[in-house]
């Protein structure tokens, strides 16, 4: 459990110098107190012609109801396992080569094992997927659930995508779409180092510039008669945007680099969305004490 807005418990210090003044305080008559002797005063307190308010406990039922108004105030909360995602922070774009060197060939499994090995070290971040060859299509936003973007890696297979060719820069350029406005953010390019140009790099600088660092992991089993992998250009990549390179069958650079402690930190601003508040039905406590308040005097 947590608090939302804590500085609300400063009031205890105003109600604990109440609590003080009231034990202090003889109890209220209506003034009477103050012309009748005491004995007569309990004798017509005992023939119910005259009640002495805020005898006992019942004078601090105002201050016990404003302690149950000042915890409500507080916000305790409990976290929510339901807590939809309204916005990220710290996201991660996997991007992953189709071209036909890739998705005719050994390296398409490998491809597949290393995408679905970077979600489940990426569990707490949200993780989103693209998949290009001669244009790039954005299969999955930014999510939490893994178990989507299992579905979505299990369905990649030859022929899946229209196009030929690799285009990676189409890739770099849709990811930096789809991470705009994010506070911290990666993308990682999962590929046979086809296509790789000035143009890509130049788009890899263009997310180093907007503080979108840019990984990369070579596959190295490539479709019969296709180019050979490239992962010298793959790991320049990577220099570039900020990254860290490795390969898919060795991918744990990359994986220390995304998984570092505190990256998963949530905007405070979302906190409220991320638990269930329970100070609303501790202040409606507080209308309990304060009822009895109202019950007409004799």
């Amino acid at each position: 459990m947590i608090l939302l807005r804590p500085g609300w418990l400063l009031l205890i210090l105003p109600l604990i110098a109440l609590a003080l003044w009231q034990w202090q305080r003889r109890p209220d008559a209506g003034g009477w107190q103050a012309v009748m002797p005491p004995a007569m005063l309990e004798g017509m307190r005992q023939l119910g012609h005259l009640t002495i308010g805020g005898s006992g406990w019942r004078r601090f039922l105002p201050l016990m109801g404003g302690a149950a108004l000042m915890m409500g105030l507080a916000g305790p909360a409990l976290p929510r396992g339901d807590a939809p995602v309204l916005a990220q922070v710290d996201a991660v774009i996997l991007a992953v080569d189709l071209s036909p060197s890739v998705a005719e060939g050994p390296a398409l499994a490998e491809a597949q094992i290393a995408t679905a090995g970077l979600v489940q070290a990426l569990a707490g971040r949200p993780v989103g997927l693209i998949l290009y060859d001669g244009e790039a299509f954005a299969v999955s936003a930014p999510t939490m659930d893994g178990r989507v973007l299992e579905t979505q890696i299990a369905a990649m297979a030859p022929g899946l995508m229209p196009g030929d060719g690799s285009r990676p820069s189409a890739a770099l350029g849709l990811g930096g779409e789809m991470l705009a406005g994010m506070k911290r953010a990666d993308l990682v390019l999962i590929s046979d180092g086809g296509g790789i140009d000035a143009t890509t790099r130049g788009a890899a600088d263009r997310l180093a510039e907007r503080g979108i660092r840019l990984s990369t992991l070579a596959l190295d089993r490539v479709a019969p008669d296709a180019p050979q992998p490239a992962p010298e250009a793959l790991a320049e990549l990577a220099r570039l945007g900020g990254g860290a390179s490795g390969s898919a069958a060795d991918p744990a650079a990359v994986e220390r680099l995304l998984t570092r402690p505190g990256l998963s930190a949530r905007d405070p601003a979302l906190a409220a969305t991320q638990y269930r508040d329970l100070g609303p039905f501790l202040a409606a406590l507080a209308l309990l004490p304060l009822l009895s308040l109202l019950r007409r005097a004799k």
